[in-house]
């Protein structure tokens, strides 16, 4: 199957996502959500077949949030876990209106605006549904760049710039992988038979 290789590189984030997950518990702020979740949504519904293109990123997901909230003895069912849901569906949406056009041209401006709507979707409904925040413009505001400190020391926007930069850079490895497995799938459909002696 000439998916194969972004299969394996979706399986490869779900494992660093759990690890950088673990890991920021020990102190390990530099890798605040650098993982490719929106870049997964808008990959996935660029070049995955049909029944694959939501459901391989949300299940990426999922996987991974069963591993971490069991971690952290966190429930599953939260209002910042559902607005995660809503925004891989919203930028898997977005890949929904590339997977015609698909190139670097037009895959690296959707992978920033798809880690903006992940930003600020996610953020919104950790606004919404944490009591810490003040339900205002000024709380919104304050969602969206330092956070609550109670939580982390490392503000929101250092997530952002995190997100930013992986999706990128999945992204990139996604359809660099996908222009192999599909230039590997054409060669070895045109290569000659060998004849038979």
């Amino acid at each position: 199957m000439p998916m194969i290789p972004a299969f394996f590189l979706i399986l490869l984030v779900i494992a660093y996502r759990i690890a950088a997950g673990i890991l920021i518990q020990s102190g390990s702020t530099g890798l605040s959500n650098f993982a490719p979740l929106a870049a997964i949504a808008l990959c996935g519904a660029v070049y995955f077949p049909g029944k694959y293109k939501f459901t391989v990123p949300l299940l990426a997901l999922l996987v991974s949030d069963i591993v971490l909230n069991a971690y952290y003895a966190a429930p599953l069912l939260h209002p910042l876990i559902i607005g995660r849901y809503v925004a891989l569906i919203a930028i898997g949406c977005l890949g929904l209106l590339l997977q015609r056009r698909a190139s670097l041209k037009t895959l690296l401006p959707a992978s920033l605006a798809g880690s903006v709507v992940f930003y600020v979707i996610s953020n919104f409904f950790s606004w919404l549904s944490d009591p810490g925040y003040v339900k205002s413009v000024a709380g919104f505001i304050q969602a969206l760049t330092v956070g609550l400190p109670a939580y982390s020391a490392t503000p929101t926007w250092m997530f952002f710039r995190n997100s930013v930069v992986s999706d990128l850079v999945f992204t990139c490895l996604f359809g660099a992988c996908v222009h192999f497995s599909r230039g590997s799938e054409r060669a070895r459909v045109n290569s000659p038979l060998p004849r038979a002696a």
